[in-house]
């Protein structure tokens, strides 16, 4: 039995808050070759400070690429995309990479750790790329570690880390900097059923504990019902009833 509550617990942010993420008509278009592919079509949404949303679709719905937009990782064709009412093409690229590593949190499939650092050192470096101390860092990184559950695997390596630990490291290196926001696409994805259950149980538990605004990128019915609110994309656009 898991040891995380199965349950959100934190109400929604009130309706008269400005949100925090809000996409206006946003359109992506991938060109290969002479042909073009598009991706959204369309987009416009807005989660609000707190939020917990499942971005639900079936693969190549556009859920990865809305949820690169939302964290800045790429931008839009057309359509703006606004973080705390800042249009994220309009800044910098200086600008962008701070609040990508200062606001933003990720949790991604394929985990993404580095392989030749330890998961102390993967957590941890965020914190020093964003010019923490790095006795802070590394004390900051070992408290998290601890909290997902790996206060006992702080040297290992990921290739010395079974798939559930490392996405725990992921999703401690996520947290590091306190981001106001955490994206996780498919963060389930590469486990098995009850990994994933726990996986997501601890994802839910420590957005409860520090308010932060979650958007999930799933294709699953099971996950999706975790969230406050539910975003179904079909064929790159928002469905509707």
């Amino acid at each position: 039995m898991s040891k995380f509550p199965e349950t959100s617990t934190v109400k929604p942010a009130p309706a008269n808050q400005k949100p925090l993420l809000e996409t206006r008509d946003v359109h992506k278009i991938y060109t290969m070759g002479e042909r073009k592919l598009e991706v959204l079509r369309g987009i416009t949404m807005s989660v609000n400070a707190g939020d917990f949303v499942a971005l639900r679709g079936a693969s190549g719905a556009g859920k990865s690429t809305l949820l690169h937009l939302l964290g800045g990782l790429d931008l839009p064709n057309s359509g703006e995309v606004y973080f705390a009412e800042k249009n994220l093409s309009r800044l910098s690229n200086t600008d962008l990479t701070h609040l990508r590593n200062t606001r933003v949190g990720f949790v991604f499939q394929a985990y993404h750790l580095l392989p030749e650092l330890s998961a102390l050192e993967n957590v941890s470096l965020p914190a020093r790329m964003a010019r923490m101390n790095p006795a802070q860092a590394v004390a900051r990184a070992g408290d998290l570690l601890k909290r997902v559950g790996l206060g006992e695997r702080l040297d290992h390596r990921p290739y010395e880390l079974s798939g559930g630990e490392q996405q725990r490291v992921a999703i401690a290196r996520a947290l590091i900097n306190e981001p106001d926001l955490v994206l996780a696409d498919e963060p389930t994805g590469n486990l098995d059923s009850h990994t994933g259950s726990e996986i997501m149980d601890l994802i839910c538990s420590l957005r409860d504990e520090r308010n932060v605004t979650l958007v999930i990128a799933t294709h699953s019915a099971r996950l999706a019902a975790r969230a406050l609110r539910v975003i179904e994309l079909e064929d790159g656009a928002i469905k509707t009833a």
